[in-house]
């Protein structure tokens, strides 16, 4: 049997393609590893699934998406984040919009929306093969004409999407396995490194924070002392490094940098100047003369950070704040503005919410999905190079690019130059 498309990956990219190439009539087989469809699915948005973000196709954040963000323009276009909600509410999935323009499943639950993307492809007769792992692709000439199973069985399709997502959450299928395929067949891979995760930093004073989240803290990025991005946001301090929010969305534009020497200064009091925290401590100290300066200071930050501050600063913790030099108060003030740590790795794909780096992107036609190279093989999802910040912009890539090739197999069914 020969079928039209063979889909492999059932993760949110695969199903989206296998969604819409069914509807069209497609006949379609989706190859899954796992015993399970959209198994990464239940583990997004802290197990409530992070559907899209309404500002993931906004034209005035499209660069959020990196250097390859002109590529999403036309597929953003053809399936937006208007579509995608549409998209979900017609197979029973209402949502709802919360703080940073995030979109969870009204039910809070993604095992929800795992669900319903099951019923919709069991709807369209979608044949799916679980626990059917891969080994290779066979490539003749210009086109794809099978794959060979570990099993040593062999499908032939007359197209194929390549849809096996990154390197990060192993445990979810995600082993990486489609970067070997594609590049023994002769597509460019960009070297594929953990993004949106913690960072591992030089200092082992951190260990002393372990534990601390701050809000509302600017981090800034350096490299060869010229600044390259900030955010502001949440922040955790580990055991050797950072997390949190604000961190996880620089992370994938640190891992870029690390060629180098990267630089974060981070300014605990971002909504403060300089010369205005100054003045705040200077009439503090005034009108509390008699306070003890670390005791002061428990009351100004973190009661964790105080006695890093006074580590930092070399000041007396027992010292009368009426006593605090000029040279002291500026040298308090440099440290609350700039808290230098250098940057010294990324967490491994372990603990990486995605994987930047891929399929380069060149070698892929945005407004169908498919190679450049193979008249008959496409591509969607994480497999490619493309990566976005936290809040549904990753999965919205992934639908995207998962509805534009699964429409294109059926225009290439019956395109008559192939």
């Amino acid at each position: 049997m020969i079928y039209d498309v063979v889909i492999i990956g059932g993760g949110p990219a695969g199903i989206m393609s296998a969604i819409q190439a069914s509807e069209l009539g497609v006949r379609v087989v989706l190859l899954e590893k796992n015993n399970d469809l959209g198994v990464k699915l239940l583990i997004t948005g802290h197990g409530r699934c992070n559907i899209t973000n309404m500002m993931a196709d906004s034209k005035e954040k499209i660069n959020v998406y990196g250097k390859n963000f002109k590529f999403l323009f036309s597929v953003l276009n053809k399936f937006s984040v208007s579509d995608t909600i549409t998209f979900f509410k017609n197979i029973g999935i209402d949502t709802r919009v919360e703080d940073n323009y995030r979109v969870f499943p009204l039910s809070n639950k993604a095992s929800d929306v795992q669900l319903a993307l099951k019923k919709y492809l069991e709807k369209n007769n979608v044949e799916i093969m679980f626990n059917t792992e891969v080994k290779e692709i066979i490539a003749v000439g210009n086109k794809i004409e099978k794959v060979i199973l570990k099993s040593n069985k062999e499908i032939f399709s007359k197209n194929f999407i390549i849809c096996t997502g990154g390197k990060s959450y192993e445990a979810t299928g995600s082993t990486g396995d489609g970067y070997k395929w594609l590049k023994k067949i002769g597509h460019t891979i960009i070297k594929p490194r953990p993004a949106l995760a913690p960072i591992i930093v030089e200092e082992k004073i951190v260990k002393k924070l372990e534990g601390l989240s701050l809000k509302n803290i600017e981090i800034t990025v350096f490299q060869n002392s010229k600044k390259i991005i900030s955010s502001t946001g949440e922040i955790i301090f580990t055991a050797n490094g950072l997390s949190g929010p604000a961190i996880i969305d620089l992370s994938s534009r640190i891992g870029s940098l690390l060629l180098a020497p990267v630089i974060l200064q981070i300014d605990f009091f971002p909504e403060l100047e300089s010369i205005e925290l100054e003045k705040k401590l200077q009439n503090d100290f005034h009108h509390s003369r008699n306070k003890i300066f670390k005791n002061y200071l428990t009351s100004l930050v973190s009661p964790k950070l105080a006695p890093i501050i006074i580590e930092l600063t070399n000041i007396n913790g027992l010292k009368q704040v009426s006593a605090i030099t000029k040279e002291e108060r500026q040298l308090l003030v440099c440290c609350f503005k700039k808290f230098i740590l250098k940057v010294k790795e990324l967490k491994g794909f372990d603990k990486a919410m995605i994987t930047a780096g891929g399929v380069d992107v060149k070698e892929v036609d945005p407004k169908t999905m498919r190679s450049k190279l193979f008249q008959n093989l496409f591509l969607a999802g994480e497999i490619l190079d493309l990566d976005g910040p936290t809040g549904g912009y990753n999965l919205q890539i992934c639908w995207s690019t998962g509805f534009v090739a699964g429409e294109s197999i059926f225009k290439n069914l019956h395109s008559k130059n192939i």
